[in-house]
């Protein structure tokens, strides 16, 4: 089966319990000193993704630690994967012609069948994305894209299947902060918003706040540039060894809400005009690097600089000691992440180490 995924940030910073196991507790703070630290490693970021070569700059983060920085400028083209497809053109068309969606924690491959019946599928007879000769609604122009991403988006558009592809990108490149040695402190930032996708009993009516057209796929720049919100808060959650981020959840409510879909492609990822292209989830398509001792492969970096990690390891188990941010520690890797599973519509929960604001 392929897989699918969106893209939805509100956020805000709340406390989240971590796990201290194999650690050591400073004396009369919360924060904890991992015998274990390491370094994140720029060469493994692959460089004919990467708009220029990685550099190291001065950087101040979060809780106020001044130090050195990577500059990860990305092309927002990956080089280990195609983009795409992601809407399929007839109900006829198997899976290899679509992208994937993900509903109620799971994965479905947008095919024409899945298009057929997305009727019965959200019991909703107001979903018909084809015509009588089968052919599907589809945005065609990026005129269209920009459109149909509009959290305004007119009426002209209701039960289009919205893709916007990477010939409509021009000179889109993303520049990314992390810090070169990760800082754990002792708050947490939570990503707030977002979760998994629209309900199995139907797309919510209405259209409910989704954060600002940065959040749709085609839409605006999201607030306060691609790392950030105004007033705080994280909406990127790391960075995949080709140069794409791990971004937060899509809004699908908001989505399904306009009887629009907007599939990702089975890497799953899709196209944003002003930022460019970008992951909903992690499906085991992009670059990873596997481990000697079978732990799950790494797939990037969080932007506190500590891994970013598959959810499986090499037996298909997944780790029973995470954290609330889906972290742990052990004395290979030091502290680090595992990404939650593709239909969640999620990365990972929260960061434990400080981050460039």
């Amino acid at each position: 089966m392929k897989y699918a995924f969106y893209f939805f940030p509100l956020l805000f910073l709340v406390a989240c319990a971590q796990n201290t196991s194999g650690k050591q507790k400073v004396e009369d703070t919360s924060v904890t000193i991992d015998k274990v630290v390491i370094d994140v490693d720029p060469n493994l970021f692959l460089e004919p993704s990467l708009a220029e070569a990685v550099s190291t700059v001065a950087c101040t983060l979060s809780d106020g630690t001044k130090t050195t920085c990577y500059k990860i400028v990305s092309s927002s083209s990956p080089s280990d994967h195609q983009m795409g497809p992601w809407c399929p053109t007839n109900i006829s068309d198997g899976a290899e012609a679509g992208g994937v969606w993900v509903e109620g924690g799971e994965i479905y491959d947008v095919d024409g069948a899945f298009i057929e019946n997305m009727a019965a599928f959200y019991d909703d007879d107001t979903w018909q994305m084809y015509d009588a000769n089968g052919d599907i609604f589809r945005t065609k122009t990026k005129e269209d894209c920009a459109n149909a991403a509009n959290p305004n988006v007119g009426a002209e558009y209701k039960n289009f299947c919205v893709e916007c592809l990477p010939s409509y990108l021009t000179d889109i490149t993303q520049e990314y902060l992390i810090p070169v040695r990760p800082v754990r402190t002792g708050a947490t930032l939570a990503f707030g918003g977002g979760g998994p996708g629209g309900k199995p009993d139907g797309p919510p009516k209405g259209r409910p706040d989704d954060g600002g057209p940065g959040n749709r796929p085609g839409g605006g720049p999201p607030a306060g540039g691609p790392g950030g919100r105004p007033g705080g808060g994280m909406m990127v959650r790391g960075v995949a060894f080709n140069g794409i981020r791990f971004d937060g959840p899509a809004p699908t409510h908001a989505i399904l809400g306009a009887y629009t879909l907007a599939p990702f492609d089975d890497a799953g990822g899709h196209i944003n005009l002003h930022a460019g292209y970008h992951y909903h989830a992690a499906t085991g398509v992009s670059t990873k690097i596997t481990q000697a001792d079978g732990h799950a492969g790494m797939i990037g970096y969080a932007m506190d600089g500590h891994g970013i990690y598959e959810r499986l390891d090499a037996n298909g188990k997944e780790a029973t000691d995470l954290d609330d941010c889906r972290g742990h520690y052990d004395e290979v890797r030091g502290y680090h992440y595992h990404v939650d599973k593709a239909g969640a519509n999620n990365f990972i929960n929260c960061l434990s180490g400080a981050y460039v604001e």
